[in-house]
């Protein structure tokens, strides 16, 4: 139940601003769509500079995308899940094959 505060406290936030906005006669500054779209852009950007400082250091970009633990920041974690699951190793340098 306690996974399930963040979402329960963000819809009440969410709510209140309706509200609030009702109140004053105001529409919300942009189409529940759009707002959606820019917040997954914002996610995203805050990825790129964590993402490219693994790149430079010679990871591939999955590798560094993991390495950032990405996916998790961006997406999070569904109510319900304790623990991050554990991820895969992944090499940043190809195998040489014989």
């Amino acid at each position: 139940m306690a996974e399930m505060r963040a979402y329960l406290l963000s819809l009440g936030a969410g709510v209140l601003v309706g509200i609030v906005y009702s109140l004053l006669n105001v529409r919300s500054p942009a189409p529940p769509v759009v707002a959606l779209v820019g917040l997954f852009g914002i996610l995203i950007g805050e990825q790129i500079i964590p993402v490219s400082r693994h790149m430079l250091d010679g990871s591939r970009l999955v590798a560094a995308w993991r390495q950032s633990h990405s996916t998790p920041h961006i997406f999070g974690f569904l109510p319900g899940r304790h623990a991050p699951v554990a991820q895969p190793q992944i090499d940043s340098e190809p195998e040489a094959r014989t």
